[in-house]
C-alpha cells in the first residue's frame, strides 16, 4: 500500500467543504479495516487481468478474498474496460492506455497525486475510469471531485501528446450493478479547478478554513471530537419530546432525516472512547471501564468430542447450511440464483421511513398496513 496524500483525492469530497478536516483526521488512526483489504484485492485482480488482456505480462496475484464472486465482478470489469478501448481505437490508432497510472495533480492540489484505476487518452477524449469494489454506498460520477482530479492528473500526462478536448469520466461499481458516467469539456474542468479546487486545496493543506458539517463528515475519522459535528447532531435535543403531536410535520421529518445519523455517530464516538480508554488508559468524566461479558467456547472441540464418545454420548453434532450471504459469495450469484433461488422464501418486517432517495419502491399505505397486520 502506498503513501496517502494529506489532501487526498478520495477525501475531496470532504476537505472541499470542510478544509480544515484534510489536517485534522490525520491524527486519527484509520479504521476501514476488511473492507479497504478486500477493495485492494479485487484491484490487483482487475489490473492483472486487463494487463493479460493487453498482452502485457503480469503475474496473477492471490488473496484470502478470492471468490467465484470475485472472479465475475472483476471479468465484467475488464470487459467494460476492453469495450471502451476497442470504440475509443475506432477513432483514435494509437491511444494511450494506463492501467493503476500514477497521477500528479499538484500543480492544483499541494502535494496532490492518486492512482487511476483506468486512464484512455485519445485524440478529442480522455476516459477515466474507476473500479469501486465498495457495495454501502452508491457513487455517482456527476461533479464527482475525486474523478475530476484524476482527470486533471492525466491530462497533464497528455499535454502536448494529444488534443484533449472532453473528458468521460467513469465509475464502474459492480457490487452495487452500477456504471455511472459524467462527461465536461477540458475547459470547464480547468474553470472549476482554477477557480474552486485550488484555493481550497491550499486552506486544507493548511488545515486553515471553517469547519462545516455534513454528510460529507460519514467517512472522516476525526468526526468522533469534532465539535461542528457535535454541534450539529445534538442540535435535536432542542425539540421537546415531551409530545410528537407538538411538533409540526416539516419538525417530524427534519428529526427523521437526523436520527439515524445521529445514532451513528453517537456508535462511533462511544467506540472511540472505550478504545481510548482501552489502548490509552483514558479516563472520561463520568464514566468507567469495566470487564465486557465472558463467554463460554470450546478451547479444542475434537478433544470435547473423544471425550463424549468415550463416555457414551454420540448425538453431539449439529449440521446446517452456511449463511444465505455466505453460500451465495461461495457459489457465485448465478449458481446461487439457480440452485438455491427456487427454495427460498422472503419474510416482510414492519414497514420503515426512509429519505426520498432511497433506491427502493414506495410501498401504498393502505397494502403495507394490512401485510403487517397480516404477520
Amino acid at each position: 500500500m502506498g503513501t496517502h496524500a494529506v489532501v487526498s483525492a478520495s477525501s475531496s469530497h470532504r476537505w472541499l467543504y470542510c478544509t480544515p478536516s484534510a489536517r485534522l483526521e490525520q491524527a486519527f488512526e484509520d479504521t476501514s479495516g476488511e473492507a479497504a483489504k478486500e477493495g485492494t484485492a479485487a484491484h490487483e485482480l482487475a489490473e492483472h487481468k486487463i494487463r493479460s488482456a493487453l498482452k502485457i505480462p503480469s503475474e496473477r496475484p492471490t488473496s484470502v478474498y478470492d471468490s467465484e464472486e470475485l472472479e465475475q465482478f472483476t471479468d465484467g470489469y475488464v470487459q467494460y474496460v476492453l469495450d471502451v478501448i476497442a470504440e475509443v481505437q475506432e477513432a483514435c490508432r494509437d491511444p494511450m492506455i494506463l492501467i493503476e497510472q500514477r497521477l500528479n495533480f499538484s500543480h492544483y492540489v499541494p502535494e496532490g497525486f492518486g492512482t487511476g484505476d483506468c486512464v484512455i487518452i485519445a485524440d478529442g477524449t480522455l476516459h477515466v475510469i474507476d473500479f469501486k469494489y465498495g457495495q454501502n454506498v452508491i457513487v455517482e460520477a456527476e461533479e464527482n471531485p475525486q474523478m475530476k482530479l484524476y482527470a486533471l492528473g492525466a491530462l497533464a500526462i497528455a499535454d502536448h501528446l494529444y488534443d484533449v478536448a472532453n473528458v468521460m469520466m467513469t465509475i464502474y461499481q459492480p457490487r452495487r450493478h452500477h456504471i455511472s458516467t459524467f462527461h465536461c469539456s477540458t475547459e470547464a474542468l480547468y474553470q472549476w479547478a482554477d477557480e474552486e479546487l485550488k484555493p481550497k486545496a491550499a486552506l486544507a493543506f493548511q488545515g486553515k478554513g471553517p469547519f462545516c458539517s455534513g454528510e460529507w463528515c460519514q467517512f472522516c475519522r476525526a468526526q468522533v471530537r469534532c465539535r461542528a459535528k457535535a454541534e450539529e447532531k445534538l442540535a435535536l435535543a432542542s425539540y421537546e419530546f415531551v409530545n410528537p403531536n407538538l411538533l409540526t410535520d416539516e419538525e417530524i421529518a427534519d428529526v427523521l432525516k437526523r436520527i439515524e445519523d445521529l445514532a451513528s455517530w453517537g456508535q462511533k464516538v462511544k467506540t472511540y472512547a472505550i478504545n481510548a480508554s482501552i489502548n490509552q488508559g483514558k479516563q472520561w468524566p463520568g464514566f468507567k471501564l469495566v470487564a465486557g461479558k465472558s463467554q463460554r467456547k470450546y478451547r479444542d472441540e475434537q478433544a470435547v468430542a473423544r471425550a463424549l464418545h468415550e463416555a457414551g454420548h454420540e448425538d453431539v453434532y449439529k449440521q446446517s447450511l452456511l449463511p444465505l450471504t455466505k453460500l451465495e459469495k461461495k457459489l457465485g450469484r448465478t449458481a446461487f440464483q439457480d440452485l438455491v433461488g427456487p427454495h427460498l422464501t422472503r419474510s416482510t418486517t414492519k414497514p420503515t421511513l426512509v429519505p426520498v432517495s432511497d433506491e427502493r419502491p414506495e410501498s401504498l399505505i393502505g397494502t403495507a398496513k394490512s401485510d403487517f397486520m397480516e404477520e
